[in-house]
């Protein structure tokens, strides 16, 4: 069998591996198709992370067909059309570390009951792959608490920072602003509903965004009103300047990952009462990114593909790109 996995830093390979050996509460899926992200990225520019000498599976965003179950799953059968939940917090991972990933044309998923949700026939594969980002997203604007008729600025509009557009768009939320250098990125936003998008190269965001959203007064000089961010891009500079410039009582939601320690200025976060949320995975209702999926066209987030022979290329192409939405990998797109 087949599987993607990382064996030293910048080496991604598709490896032959033993077939999987399922248990009583596992299910086999044949995967259709599976997103590549940046914490991949980090992955295999890290080495992996899974210890000297241990390659390290990869593919935690995928969907497929049901092929087997074990006689004590209960929630599915084989034929089922499913997106797979990599992550439960107490078990082990697909993907990003754990002893299984996506990127294989057959994946073992254990504890099934409690990683996969059926989709229906209406929703295509490579869409329902977008589930696992867009609950990444959608978690993030959960966790900023954001009111009714509160303005936002998603900072980075990358797959993450595009989920959370679209999950706020989707619950009605119109004073919606998206930051990326990439103008590919930023037309994707305002695509998905964007009151506006800036260039933080080209534009002062913050007076911007005082600009649309109104000022309020602060010891230092009036602040944006802007009543939510959200970081997305974890790049370390950034989270600094959002800190420093973001209004008075603005929530922060942090969902871009930072694996360095961030210079950040609790003076700012003291005087301006700021509230900074972390956001890590998914909320606690998984389903509700497909149910998005099924209200909202968000096929315009996958901007390129790629088959399951070509994934090295595919991973090239994403480290060399900051203009892509979601680049997907079609490991059968014929189920």
């Amino acid at each position: 069998m087949l599987q993607v996995r990382v064996h030293g830093p910048g080496d991604v390979r598709l490896d032959e591996v033993p077939d999987p050996d399922p248990g009583p509460r596992d299910a086999l899926v044949r995967i259709a198709a599976c997103g590549i992200c940046g914490t991949d990225l980090s992955a295999v520019k890290m080495g992996g992370l899974t210890g000297p000498g241990q390659p390290m599976c990869l593919g935690h965003e995928m969907s497929g067909t049901v092929d087997w179950v074990g006689p004590e799953v209960a929630t599915v059968r084989a034929g089922d059309r499913v997106v797979v939940q990599p992550g439960t917090g107490e078990l082990d991972r697909i993907g990003a570390g754990g002893p299984q990933g996506g990127l294989t044309p057959l994946l073992l998923v254990t504890e099934a009951d409690r990683r996969l949700h059926p989709i229906p026939d209406s929703l295509p594969f490579d869409l329902a792959a977008l589930a696992e980002p867009l609950a990444v997203g959608m978690h993030a604007v959960d966790q900023s608490a954001v009111a009714p008729g509160a303005s936002v600025a998603v900072i980075g509009c990358g797959p993450i920072g595009l989920a959370a557009i679209a999950t706020l768009v989707d619950r009605g939320h119109e004073r919606v602003v998206g930051v990326d250098l990439s103008a590919a990125r930023r037309q994707l936003a305002a695509d998905l509903g964007a009151q506006a998008t800036f260039d933080p190269t080209a534009t002062d965001v913050w007076g911007e965004l005082a600009e649309l959203h109104g000022t309020k007064p602060f010891m230092f000089g009036p602040t944006p009103a802007t009543d939510v961010v959200i970081e997305a891009t974890g790049v370390a500079s950034v989270l600094t300047d959002v800190i420093d410039h973001a209004g008075v009582g603005a929530t922060i939601s942090v969902v871009g990952v930072h694996y360095a320690p961030v210079p950040t200025s609790f003076l700012m976060v003291l005087m301006k009462e700021l509230t900074l949320r972390g956001s890590i995975e998914y909320p606690p209702r998984f389903a509700d990114a497909i149910d998005l999926l099924e209200r909202r066209d968000l096929s315009g987030l996958i901007t390129h593909r790629y088959p399951l022979v070509e994934v090295t290329e595919a991973f090239d192409f994403l480290a060399a790109s900051k203009d892509c939405g979601k680049v997907l990998v079609e490991v059968d797109p014929t189920r």
